[in-house]
């Protein structure tokens, strides 16, 4: 799967060099514009490019087979979500193909932050865990691990040293907030460096989460 061109934006000028970048996934059956707006809200000072990257369109099993923007196709809903792990596979894979991207535009591994939300935020994780180089950051937002009960231990994880930002809505009825705290307990067992952040929100992103990631965004860029 290809998701190149992909969308982009910065928060400087363009023709200053880019000293970071950020990988941010939208959730099931919305787009790589989802997001775009509240890049002006974060405030970033460093000049980061911001990637967008589409899901492609394919039919979702839980939503009557519907076709839509979608990372994997999903099964069946419970504590552990039942996926298509070929197309989890995909994603990950196309995911990884845009941080090589990046650092082929010169931008260092180690400045590149990974996010998403929902659908978006499990690939990001599934993506992290398994990356063979420092990250600047991960970011999951409303979001689960596949399987938390078999997440690498981070000794062996280019990622040990990594930032986690987990965020979750105690309110969330699309994925319950047992799912997000079990994987953030997971990611702690595992010995990750993990900032765990609850509001009080639905399936959403909310003023003060948003005021939360400006702060986190920005010191993954001034380290």
């Amino acid at each position: 799967m290809s998701l190149l061109p992909h969308l982009t934006r910065y928060t400087h000028s363009a023709e200053q060099p880019v000293t970071g970048s950020a990988i941010w996934l939208h959730g099931l059956g919305a787009s790589g514009h989802d997001f775009e707006p509240l890049v002006p809200e974060l405030g970033i000072k460093a000049n980061v490019r911001f990637i967008f990257p589409h899901a492609p369109n394919q039919p979702v099993t839980i939503n009557m087979g519907m076709v839509m923007p979608s990372w994997y196709d999903i099964y069946s809903l419970g504590e552990i979500r039942e996926v298509n792990q070929a197309q989890v596979a995909d994603s990950v894979q196309a995911i990884r193909a845009l941080i090589e991207h990046e650092h082929a535009q010169g931008v260092p591994y180690e400045n590149i932050v990974l996010a998403g939300f929902s659908q978006g935020g499990a690939i990001a994780l599934q993506t992290a865990l398994h990356f063979e180089h420092q990250l600047a950051g991960v970011m999951a937002l409303s979001t689960y691990i596949f399987d938390p009960d078999r997440v690498p231990a981070a000794l062996d994880s280019a990622n040990r040293e990594t930032s986690f930002l987990v965020q979750h809505g105690t309110e969330d009825p699309v994925v319950p907030f047992s799912l997000g705290k079990r994987s953030q307990i997971a990611l702690k067992r595992a010995g990750y460096k993990v900032e765990w952040q609850s509001f009080a929100m639905q399936h959403e992103v909310c003023f003060a989460q948003l005021r939360e990631i400006a702060v986190w965004m920005q010191a993954r860029w001034q380290a």
